[in-house]
């Protein structure tokens, strides 16, 4: 094995043809357990609520085998038929490579080897950590993230030039996300943010379900999804006003496991595959046809770890449903509309057996009137005039995290065969520390393999892993890059103004 830091692996070979520096918008750090549990404990301490490290503790904390996957493997066939716990992730981190294993866990380790990896800069998430943000009980939650945003920008401030932990912002009232917003950006000077995109909320109001000790896995019994847009509890705007104040890009890395058809008891992979893109299409989905990319276009959100397949088939879906329900096309499917007379004329001359024109209630039926709906134009808040309206709606707002294994990342650069002709925004995302990465090493090799197949051009190579990215975190805060390895070419992009 060659020296760390060395460059001379293929990945960092690679890099050094590309001609443009290599941004992971989604790697992941690894907690250790035992330096947070006793950070925690001091911090916690010093905040005068030594009791909160407990019940962070029962309610998950960081010890994951003892709070969730002991728990589950301790029910036998019969009571998880009879309960229906969702399977929890196992083996999830990576082992056998110890090199990987320790880079995640070190934050000097993973600096020193960024060349390795061909990575000019990386924009880090938690791993044991990520569902921080939907602990249930309020006042545990927002202590939880403050303490996690203290810990990581304290550990990471070393290596700003290089590496950029987000900070963790809890959602369930835009009051909280917006007082953790202001601390972790003006106070720790964080420059990234991961935001919690959908609440689960109890039915009818009640109280949070806060049973301590249970996996924090799908929705309870008596649960909906809030995905901060259409028919939330909330008005989140607000919200979104501060983040461009503070210039920082939302960001959601909010999984999906445990809701509806993801909550096998017996299969974690039944329950990963497509979970994270199944989070991000409801929040895409609820904040277009919420029009907050209408009332905010200067803001750029960022969808992690779904891919973008999704989000190509829910832009065509969106232009399609609007040409046929918009407000320009609905009335022509106003019951009203049937001509009953024209209808029996032609069941006079076609129908033949049981289709008689003189059946009992024929006539009634075909202008059978429903209710007048409440709201006939369901696309009202987007503000489509038209069909090009979708465009600006929707490509210049969001951007994709994709794997380096994701071949669906060629489909977002097809304008070919995308509707109205566009190309999505999907950006390299490596997820480096977790399971699905056998060797971090060849994850920028892996992704190139989409342009040595002749699926991408190098300028859609280096939109992927540079222009794209870069473009996210910059659109409110041109300066993110600032003081950073890539600050020059950085700025070359945010002077070009992007692809909008």
């Amino acid at each position: 094995m060659s020296a760390i830091g060395a460059g001379d692996t293929r990945a960092a070979r690679l890099r050094r043809q590309l001609g443009h520096p290599v941004v992971d918008a989604d790697g992941h750090f690894i907690e250790t357990t035992p330096v947070f549990r006793e950070f925690l404990q001091e911090y916690l301490r010093d905040q005068g609520g030594a009791d909160l490290a407990a019940r962070f503790e029962r309610a998950g904390g960081l010890d994951y085998d003892d709070m969730v996957l002991r728990p589950w493997s301790r029910l036998d066939a019969g009571e998880k038929r009879r309960t229906r716990p969702t399977r929890p992730p196992w083996w999830s981190l990576p082992a056998a490579n110890t090199l990987d294993r320790a880079t995640g866990h070190l934050p000097r380790l993973m600096y020193e080897r960024l060349d390795d990896l061909g990575f000019d800069f990386a924009v880090l998430y938690p791993s044991r950590g990520l569902t921080t943000t939907q602990i249930k009980d309020d006042e545990l939650r927002r202590v939880a993230c403050r303490a996690f945003n203290v810990y990581h920008a304290e550990i990471y401030a070393p290596y700003a030039d290089r590496m950029a932990p987000v900070a963790q912002i809890p959602t369930h009232t835009p009051q909280e996300a917006i007082a953790e917003l202001d601390h972790a950006v003006g106070e720790l000077g964080f420059r990234a943010i991961m935001l919690n995109g959908v609440v689960k909320r109890p039915l009818g109001g009640g109280p949070e379900i806060a049973a301590e000790g249970r996996p924090n896995w799908g929705a309870e019994p008596g649960e909906w999804l809030d995905a901060l847009g259409v028919d939330s509890a909330h008005d989140y705007d607000p919200l979104w006003r501060r983040c461009i104040e503070l210039g920082v890009a939302p960001v959601s890395h909010t999984p999906g496991m445990g809701w509806d058809t993801r909550s096998s008891i017996s299969s974690y992979v039944f329950n990963h595959v497509g979970a994270f893109g199944a989070a991000q299409e409801l929040l895409c989905r609820s904040l277009v046809l919420g029009g907050v990319t209408h009332r905010f276009p200067q803001l750029a959100f960022g969808l992690l770890e779904g891919g973008v397949g999704w989000a190509c088939s829910l832009f065509a879906d969106l232009v399609s449903h609007w040409e046929k329900r918009g407000a320009q096309a609905i009335r022509d499917l106003d019951p009203a509309r049937v001509d009953a007379d024209e209808m029996l004329r032609l069941f006079e001359k076609y129908g033949e057996g049981r289709f008689r024109a003189d059946a009992p209630g024929l006539r009634d039926s075909f202008a059978k009137l429903e209710p007048e709906p409440p709201l006939l134009d369901e696309f009202a808040d987007c503000g489509i005039e038209r069909v090009e309206d979708w465009i600006e709606r929707f490509v210049p707002s969001f951007y994709f995290g994709c794997e380096a294994d994701d071949p669906m990342v060629a489909w977002a650069f097809d304008a070919r065969r995308n509707a109205l002709g566009v190309k999505l925004r999907a950006m390299f995302s490596s997820d480096m520390g977790h399971w699905d990465v056998p060797d971090m090493a060849e994850i920028l090799p892996e992704a190139h393999e989409l342009l040595e197949h002749g699926h991408l051009t190098a300028e859609d190579f280096r939109d992927f892993t540079f222009t794209h990215p870069v473009e996210l975190y910059t659109r409110v805060n041109p300066d993110f890059f600032a003081g950073t390895r890539i600050e020059r070419e950085a700025a070359e992009v945010v002077a070009a103004g992007g692809r909008r």
